[in-house]
C-alpha cells in the first residue's frame, strides 16, 4: 500500500439510516473549513455523493473498469461542493458477485492512479453500507485503509442491531492493525427517548456518542435541491450540527475498541427499553421518568 495521505475515516451504518447524508454534510463542512476532502461512496446504490454534486450522475469505478481497459481519474470522479472530490465504487451486475467488490476495486484503482499522493487530501471519507454481513464491506476497517471508523445509528432496533454487528467487526480486526472506533453518531433523533436509548446502548458497549443529529425538514428540503444542508441552508441549526461533527472528527483522534453485546445481552437490553417505552406511551409513568 502506498503511503497514506491525510486522515482516512470510514463511516458505517444501516442502509436508509441517513449515513450518506451525514457523511456528505461532514465532507461539505470540512471543505467549507478549508480542507481538501475526498469522499468515496462504498454502497452499491452509488448515491453516496449525489448531494455534493447537485444530484448529477457519476460513473462508478466498477462500471468504468468493465467498459474501459484504461481508466483515468477524470473518468470516475467529479468535483463537488467546496472542491470535494467525489468517487463512487459501485457494485457488481445485479445477482452476480459480492456487493463489496467495488470497495476493493476502487481502493486499488485510487492507489494505482496515485490519487492520494497527487491530490494530497486532508481527509478521505469512506461511506460504507453497514447492514450486510459481507467481507467486502469490512475492507476499510480490516485492511488498515481507514484510521478510524464511526457508526451512524438511530434509536430503531434494527439500526442498533447493525451497529452492534459493526462493533463486532471492529473488535475482531482492531487488535491486528484494523481501524478502531472513533464513536457513534446518533441520527434522526425525534422521539423523547431516542437520546437516552442510544446513550445507554453506547455506554453498554464502551463507546462514546460524538453527536446527536435531530430529524429536520431542512435535510429533506436540501436533498430535494440536490444539495447538502451546508450548501443549501448554511445558516440553519442543522448545518451547525454537521459542522460540530466535522470539528470533532478534525480535532479529536481518540478511538476505542468497542465491547459488542452478545445475542442474549442484546435481547435483554432491547426488552428493557421496550418495557420503558411502553410504560411511557401508555401513560404508566410520566414522559421522562422511566427514561
Amino acid at each position: 500500500m502506498s503511503e497514506k495521505q491525510g486522515k482516512h475515516i470510514a463511516i458505517y451504518g444501516k442502509g436508509g439510516i441517513g449515513k450518506s447524508t451525514t457523511t456528505s454534510n461532514i465532507s461539505a463542512a470540512l471543505a467549507e473549513a478549508g480542507y481538501r476532502v475526498i469522499q468515496v461512496g462504498c454502497d452499491p446504490k452509488s448515491d453516496s455523493t449525489t448531494i455534493l454534486r447537485g444530484g448529477n450522475d457519476l460513473p462508478t469505478v466498477l462500471d468504468t473498469l468493465r467498459e474501459q481497459s484504461k481508466v483515468r481519474l477524470e473518468d470516475i470522479s467529479a468535483v463537488g461542493f467546496g472542491g470535494v472530490l467525489c468517487i463512487e465504487a459501485g457494485g457488481p451486475v445485479p445477482g452476480v458477485g459480492c456487493a463489496g467488490r467495488g470497495i476493493n476495486a476502487a481502493v486499488e484503482l485510487l492507489q494505482d492512479l496515485k490519487v492520494f499522493e497527487e491530490y494530497k487530501p486532508d481527509f478521505v471519507l469512506y461511506d460504507v453500507l453497514g447492514d450486510v454481513v459481507c467481507g467486502g464491506f469490512a475492507v476499510p476497517i480490516r485492511d488498515g485503509i481507514a484510521d478510524r471508523a464511526f457508526v451512524v445509528t438511530s434509536s430503531d432496533f434494527m439500526a442498533v442491531f447493525a451497529a452492534n454487528n459493526l462493533f463486532k467487526a471492529i473488535n475482531k480486526y482492531a487488535p491486528s492493525g484494523g481501524a478502531r472506533l472513533g464513536g457513534v453518531i446518533a441520527n434522526s433523533i425525534q422521539a423523547s427517548y431516542s437520546k437516552a436509548l442510544i446513550h445507554d446502548f453506547a455506554e453498554e458497549s464502551g463507546v462514546p456518542v460524538i453527536g446527536y443529529v435531530p430529524r429536520s425538514i431542512t435535510v429533506a428540503q436540501s436533498e430535494l435541491y440536490g444539495k447538502t444542508v451546508i450548501e443549501a441552508l448554511p445558516e440553519s441549526e442543522q448545518a451547525e450540527v454537521y459542522r460540530k461533527l466535522a470539528r470533532y472528527i478534525d480535532e479529536n483522534n481518540d478511538s476505542v475498541i468497542p465491547k459488542p453485546l452478545n445475542g442474549p445481552e442484546l435481547k435483554k437490553w432491547a426488552r428493557k427499553w421496550g418495557d420503558r417505552i411502553f410504560e411511557v406511551e401508555t401513560g404508566v409513568v410520566q414522559k421522562m421518568e422511566a427514561i
